[in-house]
């Protein structure tokens, strides 16, 4: 009897739903209604910022604020929510609303949706995510919207202090002051540069962790995940804080005439945003070249698993730093808090960072030759920042051709859902070798 092949496929499937979202976003951005000039947006200009907002990204070709529409900004604003929490996530949200039970497909969907470990409690925890995501961003929008309305009329406050909260939540960094600005306007602002940073960091930190603090008076306990990205967070923000303070101190065109409030505040914005928000409050192309190579490598690593944000992921990165650490000791196996890391996801960790370092590489030999004359530091930030869905540019964004926009949009789909797919796909294919072959020894180093 025949075997009937299953085309259910957990990674293919969510690959298709961003794919589908990015090209209705897309059409939606190149009608008339879309943009402030009533012409809409060239279709590679539309698709480009389709894959930015559902990407959750913040890379753009146009500026936000001048170019679209309110209509055309809500559909980005849509395109940003949908992509931040995942399709799955909104698909379930309707069921619960028409009284549907999720299947066992669907709670598949919805573990490899948010890079969960098991399916077990995956219904609840995507309560909680709708619940968390509401909470967190009606308290940002509320937060900025008093802020801005000393800066604008009330409505205009209002709306720009929500759409700020979701995008920044969602790690998107997409703005609406105009020129491309950001939140320069803002950096020694206390309201908005901790309001921002909170809701980057709750949107970065990923939803499994939040869980698992919301209930720890109940359970009294945190899991070793939670405490690797709580700690390992905790350690890149503020030693990129310190050390961004320290290369930019002098710097005329950024930390030098403010106040040291000022300083700090602006340092610390920095140090968060690249993980992985997309927003600023200093210009990026006056920073330092130290302080650019740090960013790229805070953007490489990113936020943390089924969170909002990209690249390959703070667990990723302590668990190869406890790797190499073991080794210089000579130690056999990898310990964090009392307890011994798998070797499945050692290699887990070390074919994400792989797959990642041969996309930035890739694309940015690529942009070197597309965007000949360009600084090669530039084409490197912007490529990092693609794959790492951070959205923040040196300024070679808008003036990319249009070879180098289909290379990033691409770059862009790949770091949003290529890391997961890979995760899942070692996960779930994991099959015992028939037989093993001898061992053989090769020198290192």
């Amino acid at each position: 009897m025949k075997k009937t092949k299953n085309f259910f496929d957990p990674p293919k499937i969510l690959v298709l739903g961003f794919g589908v979202i990015i090209f209705i976003g897309a059409f939606l951005l190149t009608l008339p209604l879309a943009t402030v000039d009533g012409k809409g947006l060239s279709f590679l200009n539309a698709l480009f910022t389709s894959t930015s907002a559902t990407c959750v990204t913040g890379l753009v070709v146009v500026d936000t604020g001048t170019t679209f529409s309110t209509f055309g900004q809500l559909v980005i604003l849509s395109l940003i929510q949908l992509g931040g929490l995942g399709f799955m996530t909104f698909a379930t949200l309707f069921a619960f609303l028409l009284g549907k039970r999720i299947s066992l497909k669907e709670r598949l969907l919805l573990q490899e949706s948010l890079n969960n470990l098991s399916m077990e409690g995956v219904v609840r925890l995507v309560r909680r995510i709708l619940i968390f995501t509401a909470v967190i961003e009606v308290a940002g929008g509320i937060l900025l919207s008093i802020r801005f309305s000393i800066d604008m009329p009330i409505g205009k406050a209002i709306y720009y202090g929500f759409f700020h909260a979701i995008s920044n939540f969602n790690n998107a960094g997409f703005d609406l002051m105009g020129e491309f600005r950001s939140l320069t306007p803002y950096a020694e602002d206390p309201i908005v540069t901790l309001t921002v940073c909170a809701l980057i960091t709750l949107g970065g930190i990923g939803f499994i962790v939040m869980n698992e603090i919301f209930e720890y008076r109940e359970t009294r306990r945190l899991s070793l995940h939670t405490k690797v990205v709580l700690v390992t967070s905790l350690i890149l923000i503020v030693t990129g804080t310190i050390l961004i303070l320290l290369f930019e101190y002098g710097n005329q065109k950024t930390l030098q005439p403010l106040s040291y409030p000022g300083k700090v505040l602006a340092s610390l914005f920095q140090a968060i945003t690249p993980r992985t928000a997309g927003s600023n409050t200093l210009n990026i192309p006056d920073l330092t070249q130290p302080t650019l190579f740090l960013i790229i490598f805070l953007m490489f690593i990113g936020a943390s698993p089924g969170s909002t944000g990209g690249g390959i992921k703070t667990t990723t990165f302590a668990t190869l730093l406890g790797t190499v650490w073991s080794q210089i000791r000579g130690k056999e196996d990898v310990v964090f808090f009392r307890r011994r890391i798998v070797v499945e996801t050692i290699y887990k960790a070390l074919t994400v960072t792989v797959s990642g370092l041969f996309i930035v590489i890739a694309v940015t030999m690529l942009l070197t030759i597309t965007e000949s004359g360009r600084d090669f530091l530039m084409i490197l930030f912007e490529a990092t920042s693609a794959f790492a869905t951070v959205g923040l540019s040196m300024g070679l964004t808008p003036d990319l051709s249009p070879v180098g926009r289909i290379l990033i949009i691409l770059t862009m789909f790949a770091g949003r859902v290529g890391p997961l797919t890979i995760a899942f796909a070692i996960t779930m294919r994991r099959k015992p070798d028939a037989f093993r072959f001898p061992k053989g020894k090769i020198m290192i180093g």
